[in-house]
């Protein structure tokens, strides 16, 4: 590989971190950028760094993992590294890349990075056909769909919901995958799990958009890139 995808650990438990980044070195394709005991200096590191995947740490003092994640904009495959499984859910809500339980053996921490590499490489989900069509596999066939009949997309764990004009359509992705099959100009993400088509919002209030009765949520980060792009008066 070419191409080496930085790493970042935050966990606030000596030992759990020092086996992250064990785990992260004997990795091929992997370069540890750096390594954080707690969620506010990985914070301040993240706002000025980009970084390709984040190994993070759900219970922490001052700041945990999830409300790390809720804090920044997704810039990051995101795995979830825990001693309890009950935060699994939480988790996956906010559409991280995996989750992993301690004590993390090498096996399952290089099947949770394969996931993260896969979502980091250039997708090739759908043929580039004419413009203003996207191809999504159903069942064993693609089915074109108009770019212009989708209103929202929602981001489901390895999956996402595509909401058309005609029906809904459940499709294996990322969300970046996806959006970088949609056209910029009209499309864009206002939430972790969320992309809208511009052009099909009926209104907006207490940062909330309101698309075909669904309410969709802004999240902090896109509030203020959201409202530059809308033609308001």
């Amino acid at each position: 590989m070419d191409h080496k995808a930085n790493c970042v650990v935050v966990d606030d438990d000596a030992l759990s971190r020092k086996t992250l980044e064990n785990l992260v070195s004997q990795t091929d394709g992997l370069s540890l950028e750096a390594s954080f005991p707690d969620a506010v200096s990985a914070a301040n590191y993240l706002r000025q760094h980009n970084v390709d995947i984040l190994l993070l740490d759900v219970e922490m003092p001052q700041m945990t993992g999830l409300e790390l994640i809720q804090a920044l904009p997704q810039q990051a495959e995101v795995i979830l590294v825990s001693g309890k499984e009950k935060y699994a859910v939480s988790a996956f809500d906010l559409n991280v890349t995996d989750y992993l339980v301690k004590p993390v053996d090498y096996p399952r921490f290089l099947k949770a990075i394969q996931k993260a590499m896969e979502a980091l490489a250039p997708t090739e989900e759908a043929p580039q056909a004419a413009p203003g069509k996207l191809f999504i596999k159903v069942d064993h066939q693609l089915v074109g769909l108009d770019v212009g009949s989708i209103s929202v997309v929602e981001a489901m764990a390895d999956y996402v919901r595509i909401y058309s004009d005609k029906k809904r359509y459940t499709v294996y992705s990322s969300m970046k995958g996806i959006a970088n099959k949609l056209p910029n100009e009209s499309f864009m993400r206002v939430h972790r799990s969320y992309i809208v088509n511009l052009n099909r919002i009926d209104s907006i209030e207490d940062n909330t958009l309101v698309i075909e009765q669904r309410l969709i949520p802004v999240g902090v980060t896109y509030q203020k890139v959201l409202m530059n792009r809308l033609n308001t008066l």
